[in-house]
């Protein structure tokens, strides 16, 4: 891995660890109703076993899940909008409010139609608060550095929100989906308050624009964002990479069932790659902090193909815990490191809608990834590993910085 030529404006970034120190207040408070929030998102995960218990079919629940991966789709769509438009702030309330409304009443609908509909909905109100929580990162920082370190803690208190949730989900679930929902709706409505009682928006930069320019500007929106060539290809990279790393919630549990094992052993490979994410993913940002991001971003990529794709090839756990052990590093060096760099690739009034392109690109990768993972594997295990090996190189190659056609003599650079 190489390093990208020195400058001065790199010699007087502070180093990783001293950017964590000096992270202003506002990613702190965003970090910790990001905690809140995800502790208590537990309609995702147990939105299945809900409607199984009450009969309805599998088919039913995956219509359920397919509705709400479109309204994420779309929620970061609006999310990214509202961020831009009215602040990140009340787009961060509006989200956790309307989020806690719908969420409440989920134990109490009847009819499958009715549940799709509300459900849809929530998919659409949970995401809007995203691009408005990232946009308050990239808003409250300046150097690569500081920002590399603020997503960092925003991944931590993510990770560690989640791992809390799980626990405390399955401790609910399993005495009252009531309780379960109602303690969800809960978790939303007290990130509500966390972010207004804290949090306040920063003052947006001026352009030097006179009004007329400022409202045509803001009238293109997501069209002039998408002619940025290179958010684009990083928009497809991450398209790719999130197809590859959701196959472990696909092709790793089918594995591990056609080699002979439980779904406890499932449990504690994930249960590795949550602790390994924990103990590790800030100090591997920091390391990684020094290089340029294409080509961490790329490395990375690669690492988590491979990890994955060697899946089909183990059988036993060791093996088995030595390619989670891949992976990971790959899902580690990318995570932080991806947000940071799209934060550098942004303009100053565009911050909420870049993030919520990106989002649009993640859920879409994550969504589709099952639907697909799940047919391809049906025609052949081997056909799945290949595919993630193809698509993790190709969301490598899809990280580096584009090549520059060389010029003749009187003709423009492409």
């Amino acid at each position: 891995m190489s390093t990208a030529p020195p400058d001065q404006s790199k010699l007087d970034q502070p180093r990783f660890r001293d950017a964590l120190r000096g992270l202003p207040g506002r990613v702190w408070i965003i970090s910790l109703g990001i905690l809140v929030n995800q502790v208590g998102n537990f309609l995702p995960v147990f939105i299945v076993l809900y409607l199984t218990e009450r009969g309805y079919s599998a088919g039913a629940a995956g219509l359920v899940l397919g509705v709400s991966g479109v309204g994420k789709v779309l929620g970061n769509a609006v999310g990214g909008h509202l961020a831009d438009k009215i602040g990140r702030r009340w787009t961060i309330v509006l989200s956790a409010v309307t989020t806690a409304g719908l969420t409440a009443v989920v134990p109490s609908l009847g009819p499958l139609p009715l549940i799709v509909a509300v459900v849809g909905l929530i998919g659409v109100t949970s995401q809007i608060y995203r691009p408005a929580a990232a946009a308050v990162l990239l808003d409250a920082v300046d150097t690569n550095q500081q920002r590399l370190a603020a997503f960092g803690v925003f991944r931590f208190s993510m990770n560690v929100g989640a791992a809390l949730g799980g626990v405390i989900g399955g401790v609910l679930a399993s005495t009252s989906y009531t309780e379960l929902f109602l303690g969800n709706a809960a978790a939303c409505l007290l990130f509500g308050v966390v972010v207004v009682m804290l949090l306040r928006d920063a003052p947006q930069p001026r352009s030097g624009q006179d009004d007329t320019d400022t409202k045509a500007d803001r009238a293109v929106g997501y069209r002039q964002a998408l002619a940025d060539r290179t958010l684009v290809r990083f928009l497809l990279m991450t398209v790719v990479a999130e197809f590859v790393y959701i196959q472990s919630t696909v092709g790793l549990p089918l594995h591990v069932s056609d080699v002979g094992l439980s779904e406890r052993d499932f449990g504690l490979l994930i249960g590795l790659n949550g602790l390994l994410v924990l103990a590790l993913e800030l100090p591997i940002t920091g390391a990684v902090s020094r290089y340029r991001p294409e080509y961490v971003l790329a490395i990375g990529n690669l690492i988590t193909g491979v990890g994955l794709a060697l899946t089909g090839f183990t059988a036993g756990m060791v093996l088995l815990a030595a390619t989670v052990l891949i992976w990971t590093l790959g899902e580690m060096m990318t995570s932080s490191v991806a947000m940071a760099y799209l934060g550098s690739l942004t303009p100053p009034r565009m911050v909420g809608r870049y993030q919520g392109l990106h989002g649009i690109a993640y859920t879409t990768g994550t969504g589709a990834g099952p639907l697909i993972g799940g047919a391809v594997y049906a025609i052949g295990p081997w056909a799945l590993w290949t595919l993630i090996g193809a698509a993790g190189l190709l969301a490598a190659r899809l990280s580096l910085p584009r090549r520059r056609v060389k010029s003749t003599v009187g003709e423009p650079d492409s």
